[in-house]
């Protein structure tokens, strides 16, 4: 049963390749719309691209404190990748880096709620 299928398909003529045409037609010079949305946009454009540099800055850095910050069961030596306990750390270490990391956590959701106010 299948060779004789095999041998009428193989025997069927190739479709003929049709062209296909757009039915629209794409100017050459093609240009995207660069202006400005916002009046923060229009006017203070300096602003909005270091709203978004501390933007992202304030991302990076959050993410590198989170990073250091020591769980409950381990010392700040554990969460850098060794079990071993530093007997020379400072006291309230600790306590320092979650307090800058909560500073850079409210930093980030300012700067995002204003990015997303000001629609850059």
């Amino acid at each position: 049963m299948f060779p004789a299928l095999l041998a009428a398909v193989s025997a069927a003529p190739a479709p003929a390749s049709k062209v296909t045409t757009l039915p629209f037609t794409v100017p050459p010079n093609l240009q995207f719309d660069t202006t400005p949305h916002s009046w923060l946009a229009t006017h203070a454009g300096w602003l909005t691209h270091t709203f978004a540099s501390l933007f992202v800055l304030s991302g990076i850095l959050l993410v590198v404190l989170l990073a250091l910050q020591t769980t409950k069961q381990e010392g700040l030596s554990g969460t850098l990748g060794g079990r071993v306990e530093s007997a020379t750390r400072r006291l309230g270490l600790d306590q320092q880096i979650a307090r800058v990391t909560q500073t850079v956590a409210i930093a980030f959701v300012v700067l995002a709620t204003v990015i997303s106010l000001s629609g850059i």
